[in-house]
């Protein structure tokens, strides 16, 4: 399956039909954000939120990657995972 576009990936991972593992799912996070927001600016959540912790983290773990880097593996990593969820 050829994906076009950040928004037709995105949009494919709502098909998934079994849910990804948890560290998929971050890395799909994380490099969501790094292609549409750049790098990791916001504030570091505190305290007992581990799920933002662990989207922060992902998110943080791209930094410096270009957005059209970003987009590319995140569209390359959506074709990967459609190969196993869909």
């Amino acid at each position: 399956m050829e994906i076009i576009n950040l928004e037709e990936a995105a949009a494919l991972t709502k098909k998934f039909t079994s849910r990804p593992s948890n560290e998929e799912l971050l890395k799909l996070y994380g490099l969501y954000k790094q292609a549409t927001e750049g790098d990791n600016e916001t504030e570091r959540p505190g305290g007992f939120d581990f799920k933002a912790a662990a989207k922060y983290n992902s998110w943080l773990n791209f930094k410096g990657k270009s957005k059209n880097e970003a987009t590319e593996e995140y569209i390359s990593f959506v074709e990967e995972l459609s190969s196993k969820y869909m």
